[in-house]
């Protein structure tokens, strides 16, 4: 087993994998939004149980899926926009 080749002996890289980012980002922002919905409602026990941070991160995951969202839909705009033209 070699571990270096040379460059002649590289295969050429493959081709980009096209991919649609929005049903990850969609679906891992529900997931946020349910455990947020959930945190909410049993804000008490996880305050008892020291888990009271949860609630925040469950926001920010929120957050987080929402930006990630506008994003991928920002960029595919743009990348119509520069197709059309």
């Amino acid at each position: 087993m070699r571990l270096w080749l040379g460059e002649s002996e590289r295969r050429p890289d493959p081709a980009p994998a096209r991919t649609d980012a929005r049903t990850a980002l969609a679906v891992g922002t529900a997931v946020w939004l349910v455990a947020l919905i959930v945190s909410v409602v049993l804000q008490a026990q996880l305050d008892a149980a020291g888990l009271g941070w949860f609630t925040a991160a469950s926001i920010a995951g929120v957050v987080a899926g929402l930006l990630g969202l506008t994003v991928v839909f920002l960029v595919r705009r743009r990348v119509r926009r520069s197709a059309g033209d």
